[in-house]
């Protein structure tokens, strides 16, 4: 354990008060002409105290004891405790999950409900983003636009929360993957290239954006990110007929527009693997298939803890201004008292 200054050239401060004191004009303190007062010259002997060359040299020394104690904290003192390794063990995912308007449709079932996909997207990723205690995740949305909702962080409570709180067609009711990959390369390409991985979760085909989806993926396989993409939907739903009931009742594939083409190009272009979700248990076997990525590990980290003692001088420049400040105050009722008892006592014989 070392102390340190983070701030050391506070202390070319310290003749100021000298300087200040040297060059700056003194204040004009020439006798002035007035009423001269026989009384006054009676009661100046008693109002001399007997030690004030002594009080005038404390004074000194607490006015410098002062500075020394104002510049110390001010130059930010620390203490820097012995280097520590952190085990930097960990992946790099981002997670980009559609919010399009097809993402309402309700083709999936969850304890014998129907519910729309958006549902039970959150209700497997949730878990897998705890399950993923050491890793870095992040969040993109994209819809007509993709929004960085979250960015890599080791605060997996809040990409849980975040992906709560997304709502469909938030971003827009059209679906730009393109965008999305474009984005999470933009993020991604800082980390160490073993580690970037992209999961892509949507339901339909890339109907905007600026990027178009395969040239995102080229771009992604020359930063080294591997895109695992999962098509989320059910293949056959059944559409009730006349006022509800079955007749007129039709099967209907509501995945019809899963471009699951280019979402298989995305993947075998950066190295990923492409997976169907046709129901919330396969879409959980899934992500158990994306625990087993293995961990790369990263260079690790080494630093220094370091606490801050700026408080401690602080905190003693404040008892001693204290202290003066009643030292002063008790001085006044014992100085006139001292004048008092000496102006009133009798005259020995």
């Amino acid at each position: 354990m070392s102390l340190e200054l983070e701030w050391p050239w506070i202390w070319l401060m310290l003749p100021l008060p000298v300087l200040v004191y040297r060059w700056l004009p003194k204040a004009n303190t020439a006798p002035r002409t007035g009423v001269r007062l026989p009384l006054y010259e009676k009661l100046s002997p008693l109002t001399t105290h007997p030690g004030q060359k002594q009080l005038k040299r404390t004074k000194l020394v607490g006015i410098i004891l002062l500075w020394l104690l104002l510049l110390s904290s001010a130059s930010r003192p620390v203490s820097v405790g012995e280097a520590v390794t952190i085990p930097a063990l960990a992946r790099d995912l981002m997670l980009a999950i559609d919010l399009s308007g097809s993402m309402q449709t309700r083709d999936m079932e969850i304890s014998g409900n129907q519910v729309d996909r958006l549902q039970v997207v959150k209700q497997v990723i949730q878990p897998f983003i705890d399950r993923r205690s050491g890793d870095r995740i992040g969040l993109i949305l994209f819809g007509s636009q993709a929004y960085l909702q979250s960015p890599l962080t080791f605060d997996l409570r809040s990409v849980r929360i975040l992906l709560g709180e997304a709502q469909i067609a938030m971003a827009g009711r059209e679906t730009s993957i393109g965008d999305a990959i474009g984005l999470a390369v933009k993020r991604l390409r800082d980390r160490p290239a073993s580690s970037r991985v992209l999961i892509l979760v949507t339901d339909g085909a890339n109907t905007a954006g600026e990027i178009p989806p395969l040239q995102a993926a080229k771009l992604a396989k020359q930063e080294q990110v591997r895109i695992y993409t999962i098509g989320v939907g059910a293949e056959e739903m059944v559409q009730p007929g006349l006022f509800g009931s079955s007749f007129g009742a039709r099967r209907v594939n509501p995945s019809a527009d899963l471009d699951e083409k280019t979402l298989r190009d995305i993947s075998a272009l950066t190295g990923g693997e492409y997976f169907r979700a046709r129901n919330p248990d396969e879409l959980e076997n899934i992500y158990q298939k994306l625990d087993a990525l293995e961990p790369v590990e990263q260079q690790a980290e080494t630093v220094r803890p370091k606490q801050s003692l700026y408080y401690f001088p602080l905190l003693a420049a404040m008892v001693l201004c204290l202290s003066w400040w009643l030292f002063k105050l008790l001085q006044r009722p014992l100085r006139s008292w001292q004048i008092s008892s000496q102006w009133f006592r009798k005259p020995s014989p």
